[in-house]
């Protein structure tokens, strides 16, 4: 699947230090440790409706970690899925009355344009699920050969259980798993399964919905095996961090991380597990399904400037639950402008300090809000008249793209 374009990041004179993420695995901070090139996977859309700002959030969160580790002088392999077949966007385009490969086109090349416009550095891997069927198929066998698949009706079902460390990723008890397996496409309830936890691996051919032919009959990927399928075939065992919201802790990495490690006995997934909050809307979590979303795109359209938008994200931590208000993007907005008038002196305050202070920031958990109080200071001294530098502007202007993905 075809990515987005690249945009021009200028390189830094200054190494950034390396990288400690919060571990949800674990709850404690880590450090990263890439061996050779840093390789992250963050689960992508379900390209039924536009990006919104819960999934611009995320996004731009693991561009944060891309680029933190890029100056600390890692390469990085990052790896993104796109689910172009699935329960939602089946029943949207049936809704809408659109073909539903036409529908899943159109709202990923907006999204495309959407992480183009907020300078989200693209993955060097862009899959969608139905060019991922081959690699599900392949994962299943091997699931197969361990013995840990079974069939209900015409569907697959991965034994979840077999995987011994099985809730190490979330930490979770089994009433609440059930819970949320319920809550987020999940079935426990369903006649036939040994254990309500159990997740469907391979979709049995319904009628009027798409399908493909496989060793276990016509049908399609689950999801969670979709992801699992990629990131093994793409970064292999053991990568350095596994994104997403904090809405896909479980099931979907919890699972996703459970095939893969019966697949591959004695192997991990991956070394760390990274999540970012959600945004909330009119006192609710942003979600389609709740109809209270702020789309990037409308934004755009209605010429925001998408340098406002991304400060607007910046201004809150990337584990944070928070709520999106207009007057937070005015106010980033109107910061945007004020860094520019900062960046427009003939000279300014020392840069050293804000160069090291914010990479500093954002390799420790990728603090922007930290980094931005650390600009906004450098902005505030140049504008206050201490010009100590002819060269501070450059070497600031040069960080806020580097860093924080900020042209201004």
């Amino acid at each position: 699947m075809r990515t987005w374009s690249a945009p021009d990041v200028p390189s830094l004179s200054v190494r950034g230090p390396q990288v400690r993420l919060h571990d949800t695995a674990t709850g404690e901070k880590q450090a990263t440790q890439p061996e050779g090139p840093a390789r992250l996977y963050v689960c992508g859309i379900t390209p039924y409706d536009a990006t919104h700002m819960g999934h611009a959030a995320t996004y731009l969160a693991f561009d944060l970690l891309n680029r933190a580790w890029r100056n600390a002088g890692h390469e990085v392999v990052y790896v993104q899925n796109v689910t172009d077949v699935d329960d939602p966007l089946l029943e949207r385009a049936d809704k809408v009355n659109i073909d539903w490969q036409a529908l899943a086109e159109r709202e990923t090349q907006l999204f495309r344009e959407d992480m183009e416009a907020l300078r989200v550095l693209p993955p060097q891997h862009y899959i969608g699920a139905v060019e991922s069927i081959p690699l599900v198929i392949d994962l299943i066998q091997r699931l197969q050969e361990q013995g840990q698949i079974y069939t209900v009706e015409t569907d697959l079902y991965f034994r979840v259980r077999s995987d011994k460390r099985f809730g190490s990723v979330s930490g979770l008890d089994t009433a609440t798993m059930t819970a949320l397996f319920g809550a987020r496409g999940g079935d426990p309830d369903r006649p036939g399964k040994e254990d309500p936890l159990d997740c469907v691996v391979w979709r049995g051919e319904r009628p009027g919905e798409p399908s493909w032919p496989s060793p276990f009959g016509p049908g399609r990927p689950g999801w969670h095996i979709e992801c699992a399928g990629i990131a093994q075939q793409h970064l292999g065992l053991a990568f350095d961090v596994q994104g997403g919201g904090s809405d896909l802790v479980f099931p979907h990495h919890e699972m996703s991380a459970g095939e893969v490690q019966v697949a591959w006995p004695g192997e991990t997934f991956a070394k760390l597990y990274a999540h970012a909050g959600m945004v909330a809307y009119d006192g609710e979590k942003m979600s389609k399904s709740l109809g209270n979303l702020v789309f990037v795109s409308a934004l755009r359209l209605s010429d925001v400037d998408p340098m406002g938008i991304r400060l607007a994200l910046l201004q809150h931590h990337y584990r944070d639950d928070w709520e999106w208000t207009d007057q937070g993007l005015w106010d980033a907005v109107d910061r945007a402008d004020r860094w520019r008038l900062g960046l427009a002196r003939a000279g300014g305050a020392p840069a050293a300090p804000v160069v090291e202070g914010v990479l500093a920031a954002l390799a420790d958990d990728l603090d922007a809000p930290r980094a931005v109080e650390l600009v906004d200071a450098w902005v505030e001294a140049t504008l206050a008249g201490d010009l100590a530098e002819e060269s501070a502007p450059g070497a600031v202007r040069r960080l806020l793209d580097a860093a924080l993905g900020l042209a201004l």
